[in-house]
C-alpha cells in the first residue's frame, strides 16, 4: 500500500496485510512471547504474507481511455484494496487466502471523476466498492460474491482537502477521503479541530466515518460523528445531490440521515460540512479502582447522569485492567478524563470522583486549583489502546482467534448481557478450541439511559480453521445481543459480517423503504453489494 505522510511529514509504509503501519508491528520475539501466555498457542509465528505470493490474475475489465489515469491494476494496490482490518480479514492474508481481490482500483480526484467512475461501472456490470483508509472490521469494503463480471475499488483518499472554513458558523466544507491526521492538520493552524477521534483515527477518512455513523474516542456528549454533520454531497449512479447547510430542520425526514450509515451501498459521500470546535486547552484525567465491577456500573450511570460530561468515561473489568497494565490487584478501573476549550476542568473532575467513591471506588482528587496530571493507570490504559490492533495481528501469527465485538443497550440491560456475554462467549470458544478463551469487557461510551459495552475474546486457535473459528464466536456472540435486544454495533457498523444480526434488528417496513432507496439510487446493483441489503 502506498506510503502516507506522519505527522512529522515523514513517509510510513502502511501493512496490506495487517492493521497500521508495517514499522510499527510486533516483531518475532514479541509474538513468541505473547503466544507463550496463551494455552495452546503456535510455537513460532506465521510469516509475514507477501503480495507476490498472492494469485492476482488479469483485470476482467479495461476503463475506457478517458478514465484510464485515475485507475491502477498493480497488485500491490489491488492486494492492499482486497479487504478490511478485522481478524478474519488478517488470517485469510496470512495463509494466502484473501478472497476477491479486486481487478482495478481507481483514485478520483473531484467529484464529476466519481461520477464518471459510476457511469462507465453501471454501463458494464463492475461492483463499486467504496474504500476510505480501509480500516473496516465487518467485512465492509471487499467484495463476496459472484454476480459481477469485474470489481472496482472507489479509493477516495486523493479528495482529502479542507475547502472552505466558515468561522462565523465555525464549520467546515470537507472532502471525504481526508484521513484522521490530514483532517486535523489543515485545521489546526485556525485553532479549530473535528474533535472525533476513533482508534482508527490515523487510517480511517471523513466519508468513512460518515458512510458507517462512526463512534468517536470521547465518552459522553458529542461523540458520535452524526451530531457533527451540517451537510452532505453525495454521488450516486442516479445524480449527485447536496443538502442545505443548515443548524437544524423540520422539513420532512432528514436527507441526509438517508446516507449516514449507508456504508456506500446507496452512494458515495464526497464532501460535507461538518460542525468544529475549539481546540481544548484544559484537560484532567484520573483513574480509580473497584473491587466491584457491578459496584463500579452503578457509579458509571451516576456520573452519565450527571451534567459533568465527561471525555473520557471508560470502564475496565479486572481482566481489561490487567492486560492494560491498568491494575495488577484484580479492580476493576474506571479511567475518567475532562476537557474545555474555555473553562478549567479540575472541579469537574473532582465532582465525578466524588459520584464514583460513592458507589465504592478507590479514587486520589487532583490538586484544587489546578489540572491534574494524567496517572499511571490512565497513561497505561491509553498506550495499551493505541497498540492493542497491532498486538492482536501478533497474535494472530501465533495462531491465536482474537475477536472485538461491541455493543449499546439501556442500563437495566446491561448487567445481565455482560454476565451473558462472558459466559456463553466463553462457552462457545471453548467448544470450538478446546481452549479456555479469555472474554474481556469494557464500557466505551456511556449515555444517561445505558452504555456501550465492548468486548475482546482471545483463545488459541486450530491450525487451518482459525477463520471458521472466528465465525463460530460470532454467531454465540450474535446470538447473545439479539436475546437481549442489544444492538448488532454500536460504532463498528453492519458490512457484511454483522448482516444476520442486522436483518433481525430493523423493522420490516423499514427495510422495505431501504430496497426501495437502492432500487432508485443504483439501479445496475453495483455499490457495494451484499451491503445493508441484498
Amino acid at each position: 500500500m502506498p506510503a502516507i505522510p506522519s505527522h512529522s511529514g515523514a513517509a510510513r509504509a502502511r501493512s496490506w496485510w495487517g492493521w497500521g503501519y508495517t514499522d510499527a508491528h510486533p516483531g518475532d520475539a514479541e509474538c513468541t512471547a505473547m503466544g507463550a501466555l496463551l494455552p495452546g498457542a503456535r510455537a513460532r509465528p506465521l510469516p509475514i504474507p507477501r503480495v507476490t505470493d498472492l494469485s492476482i490474475g488479469r483485470p476482467a475489465a479495461t476503463p475506457p481511455p478517458a478514465l484510464a489515469h485515475l485507475v491502477t491494476a498493480a497488485p500491490e494496490a489491488r492486494a492492499a484494496h482486497a479487504m478490511g482490518k478485522a481478524y478474519r480479514d488478517v488470517v485469510r492474508a496470512l495463509r494466502g487466502r484473501p478472497g476477491r481481490i479486486p481487478d482495478l482500483v481507481a483514485r478520483p480526484t473531484d467529484n464529476q471523476q466519481v461520477a464518471d467512475l459510476l457511469d462507465w461501472a453501471g454501463e458494464h456490470g463492475v461492483a463499486v466498492i467504496p474504500f476510505g483508509g480501509g480500516s473496516s472490521v465487518v467485512g465492509g469494503v471487499e467484495y463476496r460474491g459472484d454476480t459481477h463480471r469485474a470489481v472496482m475499488s472507489l479509493d477516495l483518499t486523493s479528495m482529502n482537502r479542507v475547502l472552505e472554513v466558515d468561522t462565523a458558523s465555525r464549520s467546515a466544507r470537507i472532502q471525504a477521503g481526508a484521513l484522521g491526521p490530514v483532517l486535523e492538520d489543515q485545521l489546526r493552524p485556525r485553532g479549530l479541530t473535528l474533535r472525533h477521534f476513533p482508534q482508527s483515527f490515523e487510517f480511517s477518512t471523513l466519508g468513512g466515518w460518515l458512510a458507517t455513523r462512526a463512534g468517536g474516542h470521547y465518552a459522553t456528549g458529542h461523540t458520535r460523528i452524526d451530531d457533527f454533520v451540517q451537510s452532505l454531497r453525495v454521488v450516486t449512479p442516479a445524480g449527485t445531490g447536496t443538502s442545505w447547510r443548515l443548524p437544524a430542520s423540520g422539513a420532512g425526514p432528514s436527507p441526509d440521515r438517508l446516507f449516514l450509515g449507508s456504508e456506500g451501498a446507496l452512494g458515495v459521500i464526497t464532501e460535507a460540512w461538518m460542525r468544529l470546535q475549539e481546540r481544548p486547552r484544559y484537560k484532567a484525567s484520573a483513574s480509580v479502582a473497584f473491587a466491584d465491577f457491578h459496584h463500579a456500573l452503578d457509579a458509571v450511570r451516576a456520573i452519565a447522569r450527571s451534567d459533568l460530561a465527561p471525555a473520557n468515561c471508560r470502564l475496565l473489568d479486572p481482566g481489561e485492567a490487567l492486560l492494560s497494565g491498568a491494575s495488577h490487584d484484580g479492580s476493576a478501573v474506571l479511567v475518567l478524563g475532562f476537557e474545555s476549550a474555555t473553562t478549567r476542568v479540575d472541579g469537574r473532575l473532582t465532582d465525578a470522583l466524588d459520584l464514583a467513591r460513592a458507589h465504592g471506588g478507590r479514587g486520589k482528587a487532583p490538586t484544587p486549583g489546578r489540572d491534574a496530571p494524567a496517572d499511571a493507570a490512565v497513561s497505561a490504559w491509553r498506550s495499551t489502546f493505541l497498540r492493542m490492533p497491532y498486538l492482536r495481528d501478533g497474535l494472530a501469527r501465533m495462531g491465536a482467534v482474537v475477536e472485538t465485538f461491541e455493543t449499546a443497550a439501556t442500563w437495566d440491560r446491561i448487567p445481565a448481557l455482560v454476565d451473558a456475554v462472558r459466559g456463553e462467549v466463553g462457552a462457545a470458544a471453548l467448544k470450538a478450541t478446546g481452549h479456555p478463551a479469555t472474554v474481556n469487557c469494557r464500557l466505551t461510551h456511556v449515555y444517561p439511559d445505558g452504555a456501550a459495552p465492548y468486548f475482546t475474546v482471545a483463545v488459541a486457535g486450530r491450525p487451518g480453521v482459525e477463520v471458521e473459528i472466528w465465525d463460530d464466536i460470532k454467531a454465540a456472540a450474535s446470538d447473545v445481543l439479539h436475546r437481549h435486544r442489544a444492538t448488532i454495533t454500536h460504532h463498528h457498523a453492519v458490512g457484511r459480517d454483522h448482516r444476520p444480526g442486522y436483518d433481525l434488528q430493523r423493522p420490516e417496513p423499514f427495510a422495505l423503504a431501504l430496497r426501495a432507496a437502492k432500487n432508485a439510487l443504483d439501479p445496475h446493483r453495483i455499490l457495494n453489494p451484499g451491503v445493508l441489503i441484498d
